[in-house]
C-alpha cells in the first residue's frame, strides 16, 4: 500500500536552517587552518571541520524528503534544483578561478594551479566530483566539489521517493538503521582492503549514505514519528565523541579505543547528526525556542549558508596570497575575525543580489511555461 502524506501543508523547520549555519562554519574552520595556526584546542576541532559537508547531505535528503509535494512533476523538481544552486555555482567558480588558477603560477602558493580548460569544463558542468583524483576533486572552486554529489542526489530523489512512499514510519527508520549498519559493513571493508573496489567508489556513490538516511528519516516524520529528545544531548555526544578521538590517544591505555574510534568517525558522525537533525525537527514542531539554532540572526545566517560556503574559502586563500605567509597570535584571532566577517558579509550580498532573485526569476519562468502547457491543454476540445 502507498503511504500518503496525513497533512499536506507541513511547517517551516526553522532549527533546520539555524543548524545550516553552524555546519557551514565549522567547514570554515577547517579550511582556515590553511592559514591561520589557531589556538591548541581550537585547531583539534578544526580539523573536524569538514564533516560539516556530511551533516549537509544528510540535512539535504531530510529537508527535500519533508517539502517534497506529490503533484510536483519531476521536471519541474529537477528545475526548481537547478534554479536553487547552479547560478551561484556559477558566479562563485568565475570569482574562485583568478585565485586558484594562473597561467604561470609560483611553486610557493601551492594552492594556484595551471589554467586547465578541460578542468573549468567539467566544473561548469559540475562533474569535478566523479574523480577521485584530488586536482580534479576539488578544482575550480574547491569547495563546490560537493556540488557534484548533491546533483547526483536530486537526480535520484524522485525516484527513491517511488520506493519510500511503499513504507511505514517504522519501516522507513528500519531501512535508515540498514543503511548505517551497511556505512559501517563498507568501512571494515576499507579498512581490510584500503585498495579494493569500495575504496574506489566515486564520491556521489560513496556517499549517498548519508542523503538516503536524511530521505527515510524526513519520511518517518511525515508519518508522525517524533524523537523525544533534547537538542542538546546530541549536541554533548557529538562533542564527547570528537573530545574523545583527539584526547584518547595520549594515553596508552585508551590509544586502541581511540584507533577505533577514529577509523569510524565518519559512521559514529551519521548517526549523532542524524539524532540532532530528528532531535532539532522535533523540537520546532512541539513550538519551543532555541536561540542557539531558531532565533531570527542564526537562520538567516543559515539563509546565507549556502552563499557562505562556496564564497569563504576563495576569501581565505586570497588573502593568504596577499599576506604571502599564515598568522598566527593576536594576529591570527583578528585575522580570524575578518575573514569571518568578510565571509558573512559577502555571503549576505550574494544571496540578496544572485541567489535569492535569480532563483525567484528561473522559477517564475518554469511556472509561465507550465501553466502555458496546461492553458493549451485545457483549451482542446474533449
Amino acid at each position: 500500500m502507498v503511504s500518503s502524506l496525513p497533512n499536506p501543508t507541513l511547517p517551516r523547520l526553522d532549527s533546520l536552517t539555524g543548524l545550516r549555519w553552524w555546519a557551514a562554519f565549522a567547514v570554515f574552520f577547517f579550511h582556515l587552518r590553511n592559514f591561520v595556526d589557531l589556538p591548541a584546542p581550537v585547531a583539534e576541532f578544526a580539523r573536524y571541520g569538514n564533516f560539516g559537508v556530511a551533516f549537509f547531505f544528510i540535512l539535504s535528503g531530510f529537508v527535500l524528503t519533508w517539502s517534497w509535494r506529490e503533484h510536483t512533476g519531476i521536471g519541474t523538481f529537477y528545475w526548481r534544483r537547478f534554479a536553487r544552486i547552479y547560478p551561484l555555482h556559477l558566479v562563485t567558480l568565475l570569482v574562485a578561478i583568478p585565485v586558484f588558477y594562473s597561467f604561470n603560477p609560483d611553486p610557493a602558493q601551492t594552492w594556484v594551479k595551471p589554467v586547465d580548460w578541460a578542468i573549468f569544463i567539467l566544473c561548469l558542468l559540475m562533474l569535478q566530483g566523479w574523480s577521485r583524483d584530488a586536482t580534479v576533486t576539488f578544482a575550480g572552486n574547491p569547495a563546490s566539489w560537493t556540488l557534484t554529489v548533491e546533483a547526483f542526489f536530486y537526480a535520484l530523489h524522485p525516484f527513491i521517493t517511488k520506493v519510500l512512499r511503499l513504507l511505514t514510519g517504522r519501516g522507513a527508520l528500519v531501512v535508515a538503521a540498514g543503511v548505517a549498519v551497511l556505512s559501517i559493513a563498507g568501512r571494515v571493508t576499507m579498512i581490510a582492503n584500503p585498495t579494493g573496489w569500495f575504496a574506489l567508489l566515486p564520491w556521489p556513490v560513496l556517499r549517498l549514505n548519508e542523503f538516503l538516511v536524511g530521505m527515510c528519516l524526513a519520511w518517518a516524520f511525515r508519518t508522525g514519528w517524533r524523537l523525544r529528545l533534547s537538542v542538546w544531548v546530541p549536541v554533548s555526544l557529538t562533542l564527547a565523541y570528537l573530545i574523545g578521538v583527539s584526547v584518547l590517544d595520549r594515553f596508552a591505555l585508551t590509544r586502541p579505543l581511540q584507533h577505533v574510534m577514529a577509523m569510524f568517525t565518519s559512521e559514529a558522525l551519521l548517526v549523532l547528526f542524524s539524532l540532532l537533525i530528528c532531535a532539532a525537527a522535533s523540537s520546532d514542531l512541539r513550538g519551543a525556542k532555541s536561540l542557539a539554532f531558531r532565533s531570527r540572526f542564526i537562520v538567516i545566517l543559515g539563509e546565507w549558508s549556502y552563499a557562505f560556503y562556496l564564497i569563504h574559502a576563495t576569501l581565505i586563500y586570497l588573502t593568504l596570497e596577499i599576506i604571502g605567509h599564515r598568522v598566527s597570535g593576536l594576529t591570527g584571532l583578528l585575522w580570524l575575525a575578518v575573514l569571518l566577517v568578510a565571509s558573512i558579509a559577502a555571503a549576505g550580498a550574494l544571496h540578496v543580489w544572485i541567489e535569492r532573485p535569480v532563483e525567484r526569476i528561473l522559477r517564475a519562468w518554469q511556472n509561465r511555461k507550465v501553466n502555458a502547457r496546461k492553458a493549451v491543454r485545457d483549451a482542446r476540445p474533449v
